[in-house]
């Protein structure tokens, strides 16, 4: 998946060349890299998750995805996918947010594990704590998916109709 790749590439980038940025927004307290397991690592971005600042319209679920390694670090691959179901359209379209939680295999394991997330369809690495995550992003993310869903749609739609046109 193109977008997992982008993510480590551009973690391991962030620590060849040191780029640091001050928090500007409040974050959670992560777990140790001892502590950390799959499990916490779901509950932690799930609390992340409802720190930011979107309407109770959008529903999200978490899935774990899988686990890969590299010479200094063990990275953790979550994808969170939301969407803003109702009565009329129970199941509509969804954007989707991809956490990479980070555990260094050489730094102090009582450090906190880092936690890195990208918005589908969007390039841009965000730290967990040092982005403030926008809802627009969502919307964004969630108009592109519909509106390819509906062409797709539309496509098949004109394509049965030409066939049966030929009956």
């Amino acid at each position: 998946m193109v977008t997992i790749e982008t993510l480590v590439k551009t973690l391991l980038e962030m620590h060849r060349h040191g780029n640091e940025q001050p928090p500007e927004v409040e974050n959670i307290h992560w777990a140790s890299c001892k502590d950390f397991t799959v499990e916490v690592g779901k509950e932690q971005i799930d609390s992340y998750i409802k720190t930011w600042e979107i309407q109770s319209c959008w529903l999200h679920s978490l899935d774990f995805l899988y686990r890969t390694e590299e010479e200094h670090y063990s990275f953790h691959h979550y994808r969170a996918r939301f969407s803003t179901p109702t009565s009329r359209r129970p199941i509509q379209g969804t954007a989707s947010v991809y956490f990479l939680v980070a555990i260094s295999k050489v730094k102090p394991q009582t450090l906190p594990v880092e936690v890195h997330f990208i918005v589908e369809s969007n390039r841009l690495v965000h730290t967990a704590g040092r982005s403030r995550f926008t809802e627009r992003w969502l919307n964004l993310t969630y108009i592109l998916n519909i509106k390819q869903y509906i062409t797709f749609s539309i496509i098949a739609l004109l394509l049965i109709y030409r066939y049966c046109l030929q009956i």
